[in-house]
């Protein structure tokens, strides 16, 4: 199966396993997913992640979702830069979600980060998605 937007089907993903109340989702494998992932264990929003091989080529990652006191650590989950419109922000107006409160999730020539570690390290690039 062919994705048009694989950073899009991944948060799809989370958001819906996240309000069905399920544990794990499954995703399929990529750098760039990973990455993404990798961001949003560091913030605190998913327990863990890992890779598991279907086969040679192959393989997907399994996310442990975040639950506290009975409720998603994630409360809104939501794409920036889609397929037909590309957002870009340069460190200077990075946006800054619920005053601070939230993350935005870009992606910089220095690699995936938060809006605010892209801001100290004055880069700019790609705003992935927003996380509240």
């Amino acid at each position: 199966m062919s994705l048009s937007h694989p950073i899009g089907d991944m948060i799809t993903r989370i958001r819906n396993g996240q309000n069905a109340g399920k544990e794990t989702i499954v995703v399929p494998n990529s750098k760039l997913r990973q990455a993404v992932l990798a961001v949003l264990k560091e913030e605190g929003f998913i327990t863990d992640f890992r890779n598991e091989k279907i086969d040679e080529h192959r393989s997907n990652l399994i996310v442990e979702l975040k639950y506290v006191g009975g409720n998603g650590a994630i409360q809104e989950i939501s794409v920036v830069s889609k397929p037909g419109r590309r957002v870009y922000s340069s460190s200077a107006k990075m946006p800054k979600v619920l005053n601070g409160l939230g993350v935005a999730i870009v992606s910089t020539p220095n690699g995936v980060m938060t809006d605010h570690k892209a801001r100290l390290m004055n880069v700019g690039g790609e705003v992935l998605c927003k996380v509240i």
